[in-house]
C-alpha cells in the first residue's frame, strides 16, 4: 500500500486518480502510524515551501517522515514535495527542508545573464533529458515532455542525485533520486504516458522492495 501524505498542500485528487489508474492500493493520511505501516510514501505539494514546512512541523510530520525514510521507507516527492526533500529554500526567507537530499531551492531570477527577461513561473510542457538513463525511476521510458508549474528551482549540491533535467534559463533538475528517495519537479500524473510510467516505476519499486523485505524475514 502507498500512503499519500495529506498535510493540506498537495494535489491529492490527481495523485489518487493516477494511483487508481495504476490499480495501486493507497490511502490518503496524516496519521503517523498509517504512514509507518505503508510500503511507500508519496509527498505531493503545491504552494509555498515555508508554509508547507510549517504545517509539516506543526503536525510533527517532518520528523516522522524523515525518520521513516532514513529507516528505509521509500519516498516520492512531487513538485513542491520534491523541493521539500532538500536542505533548505530561500522562499519567503530561509527555511530548512527535510534535508534528505543535499541542496538548496532558489527562485528563478526571471532574467538571463544577458539581461533578457523571461516568464516566471516556469509553466507548461518541457523536454526531459536523462543524465541517468538506467535509473529505476525512468526505466522503460524515453526522453520526452513533462508538465511543469514552478517558480523555484532545486540547486543540488551533488550531480549524482540528478536523474533528469529540463532547460529553462539553464539546466533545471526535473527528476532526482538516491537510493529509495525519488522526486519529480513536474507532475507525473499530468504528464501523459511518460509521467504515468515513472509513477508506475515507483510503485513497482515499492512492491519489489516489500517482497524482498518479506523474503528476508
Amino acid at each position: 500500500m502507498i500512503a499519500v501524505v495529506d498535510y493540506g498542500m498537495g494535489n491529492l485528487y490527481s495523485v489518487s486518480k493516477a494511483l487508481e489508474r495504476l490499480d495501486t492500493p493507497y490511502v490518503i493520511t496524516e496519521e503517523v502510524h498509517v504512514l509507518a505501516s505503508a510500503d511507500g510514501l508519496i509527498l505531493p505539494g503545491v504552494g509555498s515551501f515555508k508554509d508547507a514546512m510549517a504545517i509539516l512541523q506543526e503536525k510533527n510530520l517532518d520528523t516522522n517522515i524523515k525518520q521513516l525514510v532514513e529507516n528505509g521507507k521509500p519516498l516520492l516527492g512531487i513538485c513542491l514535495g520534491m523541493q521539500l526533500l532538500f536542505s533548505e529554500s530561500v522562499e519567503n526567507g530561509i527555511t530548512r527542508g527535510l534535508d534528505l537530499l543535499p541542496g538548496k531551492v532558489r527562485r528563478f531570477p526571471g532574467k538571463t545573464r544577458a539581461g533578457i527577461q523571461y516568464k516566471v513561473p516556469h509553466m507548461g510542457w518541457n523536454f526531459l533529458r536523462y543524465r541517468q538513463p538506467t535509473h529505476v525511476i525512468v526505466e522503460g521510458t524515453k526522453e520526452g515532455h513533462a508538465y511543469f508549474v514552478h517558480s523555484y528551482v532545486v540547486h543540488a549540491d551533488t550531480a549524482e542525485v540528478v536523474v533528469a533535467t529540463t532547460d529553462y534559463d539553464g539546466e533545471v533538475p526535473a527528476v532526482v533520486g538516491r537510493n529509495h528517495i525519488f522526486g519529480t519537479q513536474f507532475h507525473p500524473e499530468k504528464s501523459s504516458a511518460l509521467g504515468m510510467q515513472m509513477l508506475n516505476n515507483y510503485v513497482t519499486y515499492v512492491k519489489e522492495r516489500q517482497v524482498q523485505t518479506s523474503d528476508s524475514l
